[in-house]
């Protein structure tokens, strides 16, 4: 379908990738929608900043390593692990904005053990609030814990306000933003990096304290 000259942007519309910032101290989120599991290599630029790209081995859907399709990445990066990286959409309560809200294993297992009481907290009527801790423990960037605070999760069992609801309708679906490339793709990346033509594009940000898988 066309649209009139005069309402054209003139380019192409970037879906919005904005990141939820994890905050040291009590953090807070409504998750919504789809959760999206993947597993992410973290691969040094050639200006030293650390880009993530998919791991093509694990198979989002089944939730496993079928090793269906070619993963690159092994060819060039043979000794490089890739990372638990599951994602999904939140609203966040100090702005009402939508974004990306990268989750933590720890964090994850914790809200799936309070979900078997309180219910599934992505549920529109029915849902709640993640209410958490995040508390660095150490010097090193892993050395952090996060904390579901549950009492404050049982509290904030609510629907989603006229406001949240619309924000969640005109949000783009997660596997749409954060789309799977294909094999091809990836190696076209890979050597353009290798040959130090390309810099990441993505829209993703670098997490200083992803997980390990």
């Amino acid at each position: 379908m066309g649209i009139k000259f005069t309402s054209s942007s003139g380019s192409a519309k970037k879906n919005s990738l904005e990141q939820y910032a994890y905050k040291a101290g009590d953090n807070c989120v409504r998750l919504f929608g789809d959760l999206l599991p993947r597993y992410i290599y973290w691969i040094q630029g050639d200006k030293g900043k650390n880009i993530p790209m998919e791991c093509l081995s694990f198979d989002r859907n089944a939730e496993r390593f079928t090793n269906v399709e070619k993963d690159w990445v092994k060819d060039y990066y043979p000794d490089l692990k890739c990372s638990w990286a599951y994602s999904i959409q939140c609203i966040d309560p100090t702005d009402g904005k939508v974004k990306i809200f990268n989750l933590k294993k720890k964090l994850m297992d914790q809200i799936k053990v309070a979900a078997e009481d309180l219910g599934d907290p992505t549920d529109l009527d029915a849902g709640w609030e993640v209410h958490f801790k995040r508390v660095k423990n150490g010097p090193n960037v892993y050395n952090v814990e996060y904390t579901l605070q549950t009492l404050k999760c049982q509290k904030s069992i609510r629907p989603l306000t006229a406001e949240e609801r619309a924000a969640v309708e005109a949000a783009t679906p997660i596997d749409e933003l954060l789309s799977r490339p294909t094999p091809d793709q990836q190696k076209e990346y890979l050597e353009r990096m290798m040959t130090g033509a390309s810099e990441s594009n993505t829209d993703e940000t670098i997490d200083e304290d992803f997980d390990v898988a």
